[in-house]
């Protein structure tokens, strides 16, 4: 399984518990493909350099997950969802992923 980092904006007057929601089903669709959540990083609220879909700031998470080929449902999911401004996945390389503890991730 490969390792990735995924970072998601949603928008700052979400409410804590609709955002751990969505980590929920973001975990489900992971689980579903084989994959695992291996860790959630809650940033809180922080301000954007510019504005982004008629906001000036967002709520930050950063998820790091481990999964074969759950890519397309779960950006299906984020494209789709209304409190989401953003988001970006990023394929961690095989040393970054043993050194963050993912080691199970392959290439």
């Amino acid at each position: 399984m490969r390792a990735y980092e995924l970072m998601v904006i949603f928008a700052a007057e979400t409410e804590e518990s609709d955002i751990q929601t969505s980590i929920n089903k973001l975990e489900g669709i992971a689980k579903e493909a084989g994959g695992s959540l291996e860790k959630v990083d809650k940033w809180g609220v922080k301000s954007f350099a510019y504005e982004m879909k008629k906001a000036n700031e967002g709520f930050y998470v950063v998820l790091e997950f481990l999964a074969p080929n759950a890519l397309a449902e779960i950006d299906r999911t984020l494209r789709i969802a209304d409190n989401v401004i953003r988001h970006k996945f990023l394929r961690l390389p095989l040393d970054e992923a043993h050194r963050r503890g993912l080691a199970s991730a392959t290439a």
